[in-house]
């Protein structure tokens, strides 16, 4: 047989199977690994997102600048994805500057910018459906002597359109926002409020409020179901089909000037984690503090022997595929800050290099 005849024979052979095989669909630059929302520098407006590999030392920098030739232009302060979006939440030291940017989470391009005429002090953000999300605000606030002049609010943001289409009135200094089930649990800060709000996902709407205690945060549901706050300077579990409160207790400390912050829960949901610190007059007014833990179990707790010997002023955030928690380090706010590893029962893994005042953490998948 001709020599060419069986090389063309080989080559479409080749060329067909070539055709027939499925290729892996490349994974999108930002489909996986840990988001870093680093708030920034206040009055620099100059939040941004950092993109760490869960095995990797080295972080990919300001990933919306690189994406969109532009800055986000403020503090960031929340960031949550609903169905393949992404919604960052800007606050701008400027008052009627603040904004929401809406990008698709695998390619992080901007998809559409809700403007500061429509928001004002935006706080946290999370999915309510599959095509709607929840993000509480301040509204404008007024000085020192009334810094939480307005009631804020929740602003119902539809992602099939990308626009605004409500705001639900809730208390003062509106804050935390965690969705359970059909409902919208809404906390609040700094402005003396001793409720929480109910919200109704399916009509957008308030159904009720719940007695808590003073400036009441929102932690976590834990394995049980129950909704934990720290308010009043106490910790509180919620039942929250009853509505009802089925504990509260302090923390207490050998040094009673530490103040509790920081929660989160741990991948299992058994145990809550958090910082305890003070600000030390004799040394320049510096902040100090350890991190500790405790079981949900717990009928009280003694801040006295850290579970992790060092503050993280940047917060807390435990990774629920791999139960490692993320704590951020901030040295000041006018350099770059760390997020350091931990394993699950405190022993040091690694640290990484973000930017300014690394915050919070959005786990991907």
């Amino acid at each position: 047989m001709n020599r060419n005849y069986l090389l063309i024979i080989s080559l479409l052979t080749v060329g067909f199977s070539a055709c027939n095989s499925t290729d892996p669909v490349p994974s999108q630059p930002y489909d996986n690994g840990v988001l870093v929302i680093n708030a920034g520098n206040f009055l620099d407006n100059n939040g941004s997102i950092s993109l760490v590999q869960r095995t990797s030392t080295t972080a990919s920098y300001d990933i919306f600048q690189k994406e969109n030739s532009r800055t986000l232009s403020g503090s960031l302060s929340g960031y949550a994805e609903v169905n393949e979006k992404g919604i960052i939440l800007v606050d701008n030291s400027t008052a009627g500057k603040d904004g929401i940017e809406i990008v698709d989470a695998h390619t992080f391009k901007s998809l559409a910018s809700i403007p500061s005429t429509e928001v004002e002090n935006p706080r946290a953000v999370v999915k309510a459906t599959d095509t709607k999300a929840y993000f509480t605000c301040w509204d404008a606030t007024g000085d020192f002597s009334n810094f939480y002049k307005n009631p804020g609010y929740v602003a119902v943001l539809d992602l099939t359109t990308n626009k605004l289409t409500k705001k639900i009135p809730v208390q003062n200094g509106a804050e935390s926002i965690l969705v359970i089930g059909n409902e919208a649990f809404v906390g609040n800060t700094g402005s003396g409020m001793t409720k929480i709000t109910v919200i109704d996902i399916a009509t957008d709407a308030v159904k009720q409020s719940i007695e808590i205690g003073r400036n009441p945060e929102l932690v976590g549901l834990d394995v049980n179901n129950k909704l934990w706050l720290y308010a009043g300077g106490e910790m509180v579990r919620l039942n929250t089909q009853t509505k009802t409160v089925e504990t509260r207790f302090k923390i207490t400390s050998p040094n009673a000037s530490k103040s509790p912050s920081s929660f989160t829960l741990s991948a299992d949901k058994k145990t809550i984690y958090f910082t305890n610190s003070f600000y030390d007059a004799a040394d320049g007014y510096l902040q100090k503090g350890e991190t500790y833990s405790f079981s949900i179990d717990a009928a009280a707790v003694v801040a006295d022997k850290p579970f992790i010997n060092r503050l993280f002023s940047g917060g807390l955030g435990v990774d629920p595929q791999t139960g490692v928690i993320y704590a951020g380090l901030v040295p000041s706010f006018k350099q770059a800050g760390y997020v350091l590893r931990f394993q699950p029962n405190g022993t040091l893994i690694d640290s990484v290099k973000a930017e300014i005042a690394p915050s919070t953490f959005y786990f991907k998948k």
